[in-house]
């Protein structure tokens, strides 16, 4: 039978370590899977290399990777008695620490064979597992690095360090978005920077900053790293919702529509519609009076006021009501909202006295609002018959507006429609005067009828 060197060498090793020790040698393991694949072999340098040692030095290994670490231990012992310079024993102690997660240790007497070999790649990779086993991820990731350009082809230490700056992204991250969270905005962007550092073509990353930034009112950050976002992902519709949002925020209300319209090509839904949709009314209503966007917070709305609200909000509907001769009002030209008295006089929804004063200035009552309500119904119902038809046959009881008052036909239309609701008691309170709210609540309803 042929004996190979490798085995004749280490029963001569064994012999002599038998022989000066009491101590039974366990045979070696049979072959099986490793249970530490990504632990280096610490080869021995020719120098040091002798037939002896190497089985030795194999031998621990075989006990490491079968998880016997006492016998892995021993042979690796054994091997430094045998020659106190022979390191890559030292360096199969050291992994035996590592797989008993004793990082500190392990990393102690990597340094060991490192002063004795500064450049011993088996050493410098074990390091660095023990330095990331016991949370210095910034330092084993430099040691990598360290390793790469020693030998660059070491395609294991390459995927070792890039899965070691995957993890220690997300514990940036990780750390970025509890700050977030607790309100901590100024350490949320400081971590969300690192993070850029590492990945600086990351869109995400840029726009999880500039949501940061929002937060904490730096809105000329945030739009530029919202606008980097999206740059660096043309396809990230959230960015581009962010970028409205923050151009909203400054009051660049045409900006923000033509960013959420690039987010709706993308995303297509009601959702982005309505969003398109509310940022043009909210630029439509910018470039409105101050007049008119103080109507809201009225306690009483004048005449002028609310041919503002009709004239803005029923533009559409009003434009294609049949105009006649342009009506005489001697009193309206100078007001802030003459376009829109004009419009709804030509509509005929809201008609100037006999004397030619329109009287913008007049306080609104609910019957006056009533009949204006009413003939804006009337111009929907052109369009819509069957509608109109049960608006105008409705006869509600209403408790103060007996049937035969002149106002009764409006006021039954606009309760019958939904559009003005009758207070407790089945009162309308027609001389009631109208507040900015009351008016707008109405003036939305008939818009939704006019859609």
């Amino acid at each position: 039978m042929r004996v190979s060197r490798l085995a004749l060498a280490s029963a001569v090793a064994l012999l002599a370590v038998a022989a000066g020790c009491a101590r039974t040698i366990e045979p070696a393991p049979a072959p099986t899977a490793p249970r530490y694949p990504d632990f280096m072999f610490p080869v021995a340098p020719p120098a040091l290399a002798t037939d002896a040692l190497v089985a030795l030095q194999e031998r621990g290994w075989q006990f490491l990777q079968a998880g016997d670490l006492g016998q892995a231990k021993g042979a690796f012992g054994a091997a430094l008695a045998e020659d106190a310079r022979f390191y890559p024993a030292d360096a199969g102690l050291a992994y035996v620490s590592l797989a008993d997660r004793d990082y500190d240790g392990a990393a102690a007497r990597f340094d060991r064979v490192l002063l004795r070999s500064p450049g011993y790649v088996p050493a410098m990779v074990g390091k660095a597992d023990a330095l990331a086993g016991a949370g210095r991820a910034d330092e084993a990731m430099r040691l990598l690095t360290e390793v790469l350009a020693i030998d660059g082809s070491l395609a294991d230490v390459r995927r070792r360090l890039d899965v070691l700056a995957f993890r220690a992204q997300q514990d940036v991250l990780k750390a970025a978005r509890l700050a977030a969270d607790a309100g901590r905005f100024d350490e949320a962007a400081a971590a969300y920077e690192r993070a850029i550092g590492a990945s600086p073509d990351s869109g995400l990353l840029y726009r999880e900053l500039a949501a940061v930034e929002r937060k904490a009112r730096r809105t000329d950050a945030a739009l530029a790293h919202a606008n980097r976002a999206a740059t660096l992902d043309p396809s990230d519709a959230r960015a581009l919702v962010l970028v409205g949002e923050l151009l909203e925020d400054r009051g660049d209300f045409t900006g923000a529509v033509n960013a959420y319209l690039k987010a709706e090509a993308l995303e297509p839904g009601d959702e982005a519609r309505a969003r398109v949709a509310a940022a043009r009314s909210r630029s439509d209503l910018a470039r409105l009076p101050d007049e008119y966007r103080a109507i809201g917070d009225a306690a009483e709305i004048t005449r002028g006021d609310l041919a503002a609200l009709i004239g803005v909000r029923l533009s559409t509907l009003l434009d294609g009501a049949a105009a006649g001769e342009p009506l005489v009002m001697t009193d309206a030209r100078s007001h802030w909202a003459s376009r829109w008295i004009a419009a709804v006089a030509g509509a005929g929804v809201m008609e100037p006295y006999p004397n030619h004063a329109f009287a913008p200035r007049t306080p609104v009552q609910r019957l006056d609002l009533a009949q204006a309500a009413s003939r804006v119904l009337a111009l929907i119902g052109a369009r819509r018959p069957d509608k109109a038809r049960a608006w105008r046959a409705a006869r509600p009881v209403i408790a103060d507006l007996p049937s035969g008052h002149l106002g009764y036909p409006a006021v039954a239309m606009v309760v019958g429609a939904g559009i003005m609701p009758l207070a407790d008691g089945g009162a309308f309170l027609p001389a009631r005067h109208v507040s900015g709210r009351e008016a707008i609540d109405v003036v939305a309803r008939l818009e939704v009828l006019a859609r």
